[in-house]
């Protein structure tokens, strides 16, 4: 299925706009627990984290190690991350922007 037709669905839209009507880390907390498994929320978690190390120039394989992502996944959020659409560089510029970013310099 086409990502971007995904949006012109009425249902997916409503997502959108919910998303955005969120107005704090409670609010986010509590609509993640009611839409998601916990098993979701720590997949969304993990590729946000395999896109920071991405982004901060780990190889591959030592990103696969340090969060315990896939192959597939390491490689997936490595084709968005360098792709046309942006979402995580956004996500990641403005974490890095509010202070907010965990640091993921490698271990010594």
């Amino acid at each position: 299925m086409d990502v971007e037709a995904l949006f012109d669905r009425e249902d997916v839209d409503q997502l959108v706009k919910a998303l955005l009507l969120l107005k704090n880390e409670d609010d986010v907390r509590a609509f993640l627990k009611d839409l998601c498994t916990p098993r979701e929320i720590c997949d969304f978690a993990q590729r946000l984290t395999v896109a920071r190390f991405l982004d901060a120039g780990e190889p591959y394989v030592e990103v696969q190690a340090r969060t315990g992502a896939s192959s597939t996944t390491v490689s997936r959020v490595s084709k968005c991350l360098n792709g046309p659409v942006g979402g995580y560089r956004r996500a990641l510029a403005r974490l890095e922007r509010e202070g907010l970013a965990v640091d993921v310099r490698p271990q010594e």
